[in-house]
This record gives C-alpha cells, sequence and structure tokens, in this order.
C-alpha cells in the first residue's frame, strides 16, 4: 500500500511515530483541513481550533485575502535572497514600521531566531553605544520564560526538560522572577554591565500569567533610568490577540498603538512572530529605532529567507486583516465574556481553580498536580466532544482560538469546554 492510501488517522500518526523525531507529543487527532475558527480530520471530523497553532492562526485558518497574496506572489516571485533588493520588502518594511510605531525592521522568518536577533542587536548596542566592555554585556530574563530552543535560548531557561543534556550552555544572562519590579531594580542598581530586559508581557507557555497592571510601565521606566533596553518578546502575544495590537499596549484596544496612551509601555526592541503573516508562511520580525538598529552592518547578522518577497506579501495581507477585521476589538470583547462565563462555572467547580488571561489568550487551572494527566485527560474529551486544547506545564489547559471567532461560536465553546470538565468533577 502507497503513503498517499494511508488516509485513516491510526495509520498516519504511525507514519509520524516511525519516521518523525520525538519532539512532540500532539493529542491523537490528524488534521487534514481549516477554514476560520474550524479544523476538520482526515475522517472527516470538525472542530473548534482553541490553539490556533500557538496564536500563529489569528486570523483564522485559510484567510482567503492572505492566502490569495500567498498564491499571487508565489507565481512571480519567491525568494531573492537579500544579495539583491525586490520590489515588496521595502513596501512591506514601512508598512509594519508604520503599523508598530518603529524606524526600522529586520526580518526574520521564525520566533527564536527573532530573539536570537534581539539579543545580538542588544550586545552588540551595549558595546558601541552604551560603552560596556567587551563580552561583559548581561541581559535580564526572567523565571519560567519560553522564549525558543535554540541553544542560546534554553541556556537561561529554567525549563529542565528543555535544557537537560544540551550543555554547554551560553553565559551572559541574569534570572529573575516574573512580575517582581523590586528584583529587576535590585540587579540593575548593583550590576553595571546590564545590556538588557527580555520579557514576555505575558507569559503563555508558563500557563498565560498575567502581570500587574502596573509592571510593564514599571519595567519601562527602570529600564530608560539605567540606560537598559527594554526587549518585549510578543511572538505569541501580539498581532491582537490579548485585545490590542500588542500586549504592551495595555488595555487600548484601538486600530493602532497609541504612545500618547500611559497604559503604553513602547519597547526599545519589539520581537514579533507567529501571526505576522496568519500562520500562512514563517514570517518574524524584529523592530527598533535607528540609534539601536543602526549597529548593524553589512555581513553581521541575516538570513537568506529573511525578508523574502513571499513573506513581505503574505505579512502586509495579514496584518491589514487585522485592521479591516477590528480583530482587537473583538478579542478584547469575547475575551471579557469568556472569563465571565467560565468563572460563573468556577465557583460550584472542585477540578478547575481558576480562570486567567486577557483577550482571548487564557487558561484554566487544574486542580491537580502538575505530574497528573488530569489537564491531558481534559482535552481528550474536549476533542472527543468537538474542541482542541492542549495542556501546558501539566495543569494548565491555555485557550487560545483565532481572534475571527464571533460570540456565538464562543457560546458554543465555553459550553464543550464546561460539559468535558464536569466529567471530572469530584
Amino acid at each position: 500500500m502507497s503513503v498517499l492510501e494511508k488516509t485513516n488517522s491510526s495509520a498516519l500518526i504511525a507514519l509520524e511515530d516511525q519516521y518523525g523525531a520525538h519532539n512532540y507529543h500532539p493529542l491523537p487527532v490528524v488534521l487534514s483541513r481549516g477554514e476560520g475558527v474550524y479544523v476538520w480530520d482526515v475522517e472527516g471530523k470538525r472542530y473548534y481550533d482553541f490553539l490556533s497553532a500557538y496564536s500563529a492562526v489569528n486570523q483564522g485558518h485559510c484567510h482567503p485575502k492572505i492566502v490569495n497574496a500567498l498564491v499571487t506572489q508565489a507565481q512571480t516571485l519567491t525568494l531573492t535572497s537579500r544579495a539583491f533588493y525586490n520590489d515588496k520588502l521595502g513596501s512591506y518594511e514601512k508598512f509594519i514600521t508604520k503599523m508598530f510605531g518603529f524606524e526600522k525592521i529586520l526580518p526574520m522568518n521564525t520566533g527564536a531566531e527573532a530573539v536570537e536577533t534581539a539579543l545580538k542587536i542588544c550586545r552588540k548596542w551595549a558595546y558601541e553605544k552604551k560603552g560596556l566592555d567587551e563580552h561583559q554585556a548581561q541581559i535580564i530574563v526572567c523565571d519560567n520564560n519560553f522564549h525558543g530552543r535554540t541553544t542560546t535560548i534554553i541556556s537561561f531557561s529554567n525549563d529542565e526538560n528543555a535544557r537537560r543534556n544540551f550543555g554547554p550552555y551560553t553565559e551572559g544572562f541574569i534570572r529573575i522572577p516574573y512580575d517582581d519590579i523590586n528584583a529587576l531594580e535590585n540587579v540593575l542598581v548593583n550590576n553595571k554591565n546590564i545590556a538588557g530586559f527580555l520579557v514576555e508581557p505575558i507569559q503563555g507557555e508558563a500557563g498565560v500569567y498575567v502581570p500587574n497592571d502596573s509592571y510593564l510601565k514599571q519595567v519601562k521606566a527602570l529600564c530608560e533610568k539605567h540606560d537598559v533596553l527594554f526587549i518585549a518578546d510578543e511572538v505569541q502575544t501580539g498581532i491582537a490577540r490579548t485585545g490590542s495590537l500588542l500586549a504592551v499596549c495595555g488595555n487600548c484596544s484601538c486600530e493602532n498603538h497609541c504612545e500618547q496612551q500611559e497604559t503604553y509601555s513602547k519597547p526599545d526592541i519589539l520581537i514579533l512572530g507567529k501571526a505576522v503573516s496568519g500562520g500562512v508562511y514563517p514570517v518574524s520580525a524584529v523592530l527598533a529605532d535607528d540609534e539601536i538598529m543602526h549597529v548593524i552592518k553589512p555581513g553581521q547578522h541575516g538570513s537568506t529567507f529573511g525578508g523574502n518577497p513571499l513573506a513581505a506579501a503574505v505579512a502586509t495581507a495579514a496584518l491589514e486583516v487585522v485592521y479591516d477585521e477590528n480583530l482587537a476589538q473583538n478579542a478584547k470583547r469575547l475575551g471579557k465574556i469568556f472569563r465571565e462565563k467560565l468563572n460563573q462555572y468556577i465557583q460550584t467547580s472542585s477540578i478547575v481553580k481558576l480562570v486567567r488571561g486577557k483577550g482571548l489568550l487564557n487558561a484554566i487551572v487544574i486542580n491537580d498536580t502538575e505530574d497528573s494527566s488530569t489537564a491531558w485527560d481534559i482535552c481528550m474529551k474536549m476533542a472527543e466532544n468537538g474542541l482542541l486544547a492542549k495542556p501546558t506545564h501539566g495543569n494548565i489547559i491555555r485557550f487560545a482560538p483565532p481572534l475571527v471567532m464571533n460570540e456565538e461560536q464562543l457560546n458554543e465553546c465555553v459550553e464543550i469546554i464546561i460539559k468535558s470538565v464536569k466529567e471530572f468533577e469530584r
């Protein structure tokens, strides 16, 4: 029997198990089609997607405008490398920098690549602009961070599953508790070799931890005071996911970032990925102003695919969809409804301790130990009932549907979640 004839789920799972590296532990669902908020498996069963490819598909699966941009550009020119100019990159660079309020972009492909790029820019800035002695620059990060899985990034992770047996590790990082402004200030006061502070405005992979309302504003002020770069990793939280264009925009859900708003804490370096392309093509970006970005000269950093015309066309279309369809406003409104309805249920629940989140990035904490299978079992039951989500950190289930969801669909999803959880009540 040929590979193409093996179209049932069990056979396809077996193929991956036999021929693919075992670096993921997926739910046993084999998807073959997606549209908007829905995905279908190879047997034809429809599900609500409540993960959105870890927030890469904010604009919904196979959005026609984004797909059309991909197809049209793919029939014209896909890749030149940066050895030559192409006719799409410049207009995309102007569009995205204006959209997010920065002077320059360095285009890359994946979130981890973008984080690595930001770290390199930060260190080079520290030596050439701030005047730190070479090889002395240190970057502050947070406990329970998730910025990717490259060797450098896992070096400052405290996730032992991601770190163990991958050393030796990269030096130059100081880890402090998340959402602890005093810990940040203590390091900045007592260490003169700090180049930057890298932080997720909301820690998604750690379980959707939302910091204190004043945290990012205080971070911004401290970084300015000590001449340290504030680096915001918005790979997962950006592009309208949390009810504003960026999570650092605070409570704003307007059509653009609001530098005049007290809630907007503009980072010195902004890292974007995932939904920049609506999940259609790998695109990431590092944005900063000229004073920072000008430290990068020809030959010092780059990527064969970074800034290719296909990526530029797709990302432009994907970002236009965010505005055209008011996705930030929709995420803010539906997220509030989602948390209200689940909080009503939790009041009488013995299995769910709390719900937390912002916009349509939310999580429930299961009343069990991190090494239990309860959260996984609940996700299996939700899949059986037509909704796909995944646990993170053992006893936490993350919920991040496409932002094109409407209220009727959201209410149906809440019913599925509650129905599934009820079967585990003690």
